[in-house]
């Protein structure tokens, strides 16, 4: 079986040929450089990005994975069996674009058109290891996304059978480390920027909130965010270019204990949870999934907590292709009926 697979959520033009469990290609074109001066995604440069790019990148997808154009006999070296992209959630623009290059491939390989839900995608990404889908979820589980625009826990009973159990009230984690990066200057992403500074800091040099919401299973990381932006108006000058006076150390110190912060927060919620429906499955999905304090922590609070923690692979922890291919694979082999939609939906949920 082989499936091309689309993903134009965010930022991210990426395309994905998936052969019988592997991956042959995944090509992904980054507009990070793009939104950098902006220190986030600004949706309409997105759209226009992706429209730009989403035909060379499919074909760079196509040309590595062997399916190459005959042009003397104008047909292609290999049958294509499905074509998959992700119709949400997402920026509207461009999940259209997604759409549109889908319909474009289906049409032309003759073979059906899968709507794929991006969420679901970043769930079964735990399953790639060394480029085929080799590792296998146990159900039922708990699942945890954590990305830019999402930080949220679900059960997960069984395959496409999925219940929200509680999502961020406000920012993500991840938009809370763009926005701290963004006061402190340091650049676009932030996730990885601070990440890495924090590695030179101390973590226990600034005590900030823990917004851990006992009563829910719902995140809040926007008081977190407020109470970095107050350290440093009361701690620090500004100087001529409305930078905040601070030394290398200072902003190690400050990176390391944020980073704590919500990185305390997402361990105990996932453990509670897990405690709470008596689960030893924990799932990790999504950008912030390749924080390397996060992996660390997490994995000693899952040994101690008896629970078994499933991250995905760096490489698949971000927006890919692949994982969409993943989704569509598992249900074109699926026994039951597909139950298909391709209408792009900003705001879609899986259940």
């Amino acid at each position: 079986m082989r499936i091309i697979a689309i993903e134009t959520t965010c930022d991210e033009t990426a395309a994905s040929v998936i052969e019988n469990g592997k991956i042959k290609s995944d090509i992904i074109f980054s507009q990070v450089l793009l939104h950098q001066k902006y220190y986030g995604i600004v949706p309409e440069l997105a759209s226009r990005a992706h429209m730009e790019k989403i035909a060379r990148v499919i074909s760079a997808a196509l040309k590595k994975s062997g399916i190459e154009y005959k042009k003397k006999t104008k047909t292609f070296f290999k049958k294509v069996d499905a074509v998959a992209f992700s119709r949400g959630p997402g920026l509207p623009g461009a999940l259209l674009v997604g759409r549109v290059a889908g319909e474009t491939l289906s049409r032309f390989f003759k073979c059906p058109l899968l709507g794929i839900n991006h969420l679901e995608g970043h769930i079964l990404s735990y399953e790639f290891e060394n480029f085929k889908i080799s590792r296998k979820l146990k159900y039922p589980f708990i699942a945890m996304i954590v990305s830019g625009g999402h930080t949220e826990l679900w059960r997960a009973q069984a395959s496409g059978k999925y219940k929200l159990l509680g999502k961020t009230r406000d920012d993500a984690a991840g938009e809370a480390f763009d926005k701290i990066a963004k006061l402190l200057k340091l650049g676009y992403p932030g996730g990885p920027i601070i990440d890495t500074l924090a590695v030179k800091g101390r973590a226990d040099a600034i005590k900030f909130p823990r917004p851990y919401m006992r009563e829910s299973h719902e995140f809040s990381f926007s008081g977190l965010k407020t109470a970095v932006a107050y350290h440093l108006k009361d701690n620090y000058k500004l100087d001529e270019k409305n930078n905040f006076e601070i030394t290398k150390q200072g902003i190690y110190d400050i990176c390391a204990s944020f980073q704590e912060a919500i990185v305390d927060t997402l361990v105990y919620k996932a453990i509670t949870v897990c405690e709470k429906f008596k689960l030893k499955e924990l799932v990790i999905g999504g950008g912030v999934a390749a924080n390397s304090r996060f992996r660390l922590k997490m994995n000693e609070a899952g040994k101690k907590a008896g629970v078994n923690v499933c991250f995905a692979d760096k490489k698949y922890s971000g927006d890919n292709a692949a994982m969409i291919g993943l989704c569509a694979w598992h249900k074109l082999n699926s026994r039951g009926s597909i139950k298909n939609n391709i209408a792009i939906s900003p705001n879609l949920a899986i259940s």
